[in-house]
């Protein structure tokens, strides 16, 4: 299995931030288990960082992760037990569960990921069926798989309160569904548990929200281990109203590049990094690494060519952009077989479960590197994220992958954070 390699050159601030989060180790775990008594983790979760070599950071956080087939299978024991106790947290002795998915059918890799996270909660004593928002499927319906499996799709029935499935009536529903194109009515004022809860659909949640909960978070946590939480923490803002097609909005999304360009410059000053800064600008809803886009200068968004705005004007199911977040780019100096590589860590419930490395032979280190021709590449690890070596060297494959469970588990409790602040503004809306 392929060790990632990280730029020697520019290892050393990062060192000294692993070993401020070894040496705060015992510190740290029972902050967050303090955490964790006051704030529901959510279901599951997986997170994108980026490491630059002066700086470790999350940039992306997805509540409905899609990318189970990618972890490594010596693992499958972690991610089930912590699957038996995300599902006990949820319903206590709940044995059936109602599996609900993208649509996307003709998607391999997507299906060969359902047919993972079904293998765990099957091997969680879980009864768990798949049942699709696909109108078109009116009949259980078997989808091949490579090595000869199956995956069958059944569809979904509304019966009162309730979803159902022919012959199951499932205690739990589990949503693998981000949400993008709304919240479907078969869906809406159900009496069982619905996870994620819908209002972390994409049809409510903002990346602005999450990185806001997030900033908060960071700060707590460098405070707690002395840092400086920009080490771990990318600068962000978001614009509104915003519409790349007909060049409406661009002002505030240029001006707002300029600001934290400026920001990100002072800070590059202040700890010697002589890179040229840049910043992402992407779409504030959405996911699937649509509607990104590299920036160096504001007045790059004043002078887009009509193909990078129509990229920009819409995200996944071809949902139009009005709204901006603007996040101070992170350098990837990670490498798989010479190829640009980031970290992708896996939890469910608040346990780590692994990871994969996300490999693009074709992009930069100053790229999104969500986007066709990726790669995934399991984690090298022996002891997942969990067991670092205190007697080793900080850079050690062990110790580098326990910081990026750390900072994957910082966001993980920003995301609690934003979903209890989202369902407050629903309720006060309600009210």
């Amino acid at each position: 299995m392929p060790t990632p390699h990280l730029d020697t050159a520019l290892s050393g601030p990062i060192l000294d931030l692993e070993r401020c989060i070894l040496n705060a180790m015992p510190s740290i775990e029972q902050w967050l288990r303090n955490e964790w008594q006051t704030h529901a983790a959510p279901f599951y979760c997986s997170v994108d960082l980026r490491n630059s070599g002066f700086k470790l950071a999350p940039v992306d956080t997805n509540l409905f992760p899609g990318g189970f087939n990618n972890l490594n299978r010596e693992f499958m024991p972690l991610c089930v037990q912590a699957m038996m106790a995300a599902i006990d947290k949820i319903c206590t002795g709940a044995r059936s569960v109602l599996l609900i998915p993208e649509s996307h059918t003709r998607n391999i890799f997507y299906l060969q990921n359902l047919a993972a996270l079904h293998a765990i909660m099957r091997h969680a004593g879980i009864h768990v069926r798949i049942g699709t928002l696909l109108p078109e499927i009116t009949a259980p319906t078997a989808l091949d798989l490579p090595g000869g499996n199956k995956l069958t799709l059944e569809p979904i029935q509304r019966k009162g309160n309730r979803v159902v499935l022919e012959d199951f009536d499932p205690c739990v529903v589990l949503l693998n569904n981000d949400l993008s194109t709304g919240t479907p009515a078969v869906l809406q004022n159900l009496e069982q548990t619905v996870i994620p809860p819908l209002h972390a659909g994409w049809t409510s949640r903002r990346k602005s929200h999450h990185f806001t909960a997030y900033d908060n978070v960071s700060q707590q946590f460098a405070s707690l281990i002395g840092i400086d939480p920009w080490l771990i923490n990318p600068y962000f803002a978001s614009c509104g109203k915003i519409n790349f097609r007909e060049k409406k909005g661009e002002d505030c999304v240029a001006n707002t590049v300029d600001e934290i360009l400026h920001q990100i410059r002072e800070k590059y000053a202040e700890y010697g990094v002589r890179k040229d800064p840049f910043v992402i600008v992407k779409a504030d809803a959405g996911t699937y690494g649509m509607g990104i886009m590299t920036v160096k200068d504001g007045a790059q968004v004043r002078t887009l060519s009509r193909k990078q705005r129509n990229k920009m004007a819409v995200v996944k199911e071809g949902l139009e952009v009005t709204d901006i977040m603007v996040q101070e780019g992170v350098y990837t100096f990670e490498n798989v077989d010479d190829a640009v590589a980031e970290p992708v860590i896996y939890m469910i419930d608040r346990y780590v479960v692994g990871g994969f490395y996300r490999v693009h032979t074709e992009r930069g280190v100053d790229e999104n590197l969500n986007a066709p021709g990726m790669h995934f590449v399991p984690l090298a690890f022996e002891d997942t994220c969990l067991l670092p070596d205190r007697e080793a060297q900080p850079g050690c494959s062990a110790n580098r992958f326990y910081a990026y469970g750390v900072i994957a588990r910082l966001a993980l409790l920003a995301a609690a954070q934003e979903l209890e602040k989202s369902e407050a503004r629903i309720e006060a809306i309600m009210a």
